[in-house]
C-alpha cells in the first residue's frame, strides 16, 4: 500500500499543495495571489484530491512548511494540516520552508557544491541557509541576514547557486565571484516536498500536533491601525 501524504506550503504568497505517492508526485495546485491562503487553501486541497482521485481518508500523513515566511501564511498553513491530521488521526510532518525551496535544485549536473535559497525579509534582509547539494546536507543553519556586498565572503572555497525571492538584491550589491544566481525558481512549492516527507514519514519523526509552532525567527511586528479622522 502505497504512502500518501498531502504536503501543505504557505509561507510567501503563492500558496501551494501537492500529493505524492511513496514521495513520487500524482498532482499539485498553485495560487500566486497575496492574502488569498485563508479563502484558498483548503478549496485547492478539495480540487487536488479530486483531480488525483483521492480521498481524504486515504491520506497516510500531512507535510507542511513551517517556516521562516509570512506569519499570517505560516499560522494558516500549520492550522489546517493540525486540523486534519487531528481529524484523520494521521501522522504530521514539518520541513523547513528553505530546505523545500532547495530541494528543487537537488541533484543537479554541475560543479555546483551548495545551494542558497534566499527569502526576502523586506529592506536589505533576506532569511537564508546553505545545502549540500547533492543531498541537501544543512551547511549553515536557517537565519535571518542583513546583505552586505561581501555577505557570505567565508564561503569562496566553494561553487554556490543563490536563489529565490530574495536574491536579487544581493545579486545586485555582491561581490563573491564564486556566487551564481538563478532567477527560478523564486518560491517554495508543496510539490518539492514529497521526497523529504517520505524520508520522514519512513523515519518516523513526527511532529507533536499539539505543541508545534511556526519558525518565524524574527518577531512579529504589527501597524497602528489608522484613526478616523471623520
Amino acid at each position: 500500500m502505497n504512502t500518501l501524504i498531502l504536503s501543505i506550503e504557505t509561507s510567501t504568497s503563492a500558496c501551494s499543495v501537492a500529493l505524492h505517492a511513496d514521495g513520487q508526485l500524482l498532482g499539485t495546485q498553485m495560487l500566486v495571489k497575496e492574502g488569498s491562503h485563508s479563502i484558498k487553501l483548503t478549496i485547492l486541497i478539495d480540487q487536488l484530491l479530486e483531480n488525483c482521485s483521492q480521498k481524504l481518508s486515504d491520506l497516510s500523513a500531512i507535510a507542511v512548511s513551517i517556516g521562516p515566511g509570512s506569519y499570517t501564511g505560516l499560522r494558516i498553513g500549520l492550522a489546517t494540516a493540525k486540523g486534519l491530521c487531528f481529524g484523520l488521526d494521521i501522522p504530521l510532518i514539518a520541513i523547513p520552508t528553505l530546505k523545500i525551496l532547495a530541494s528543487a535544485y537537488q541533484g543537479i549536473e554541475s560543479p555546483v557544491i551548495a545551494l542558497l535559497p534566499m527569502m526576502d525579509a523586506r529592506r536589505m534582509e533576506v532569511y537564508s541557509a546553505i545545502y549540500q547539494a547533492d543531498n541537501l546536507a544543512e551547511l549553515d543553519a536557517v537565519k535571518p541576514v542583513i546583505l552586505e556586498e561581501n555577505s557570505y565572503d567565508g564561503l569562496k572555497d566553494m561553487s554556490i547557486i543563490a536563489f529565490g525571492n530574495g536574491s536579487a538584491k544581493f545579486q545586485a550589491i555582491c561581490q563573491t565571484s564564486n556566487i551564481q544566481f538563478q532567477s527560478e525558481p523564486l518560491f517554495p512549492e508543496a510539490k518539492c516536498m514529497g521526497k523529504l516527507a517520505f524520508d520522514i514519514f519512513l523515519n518516523k519523526a513526527f511532529e507533536n500536533i499539539v505543541t508545534l509552532e511556526p519558525q518565524y525567527l524574527k518577531e512579529f511586528v504589527g501597524t497602528q491601525p489608522k484613526k478616523n479622522l471623520l
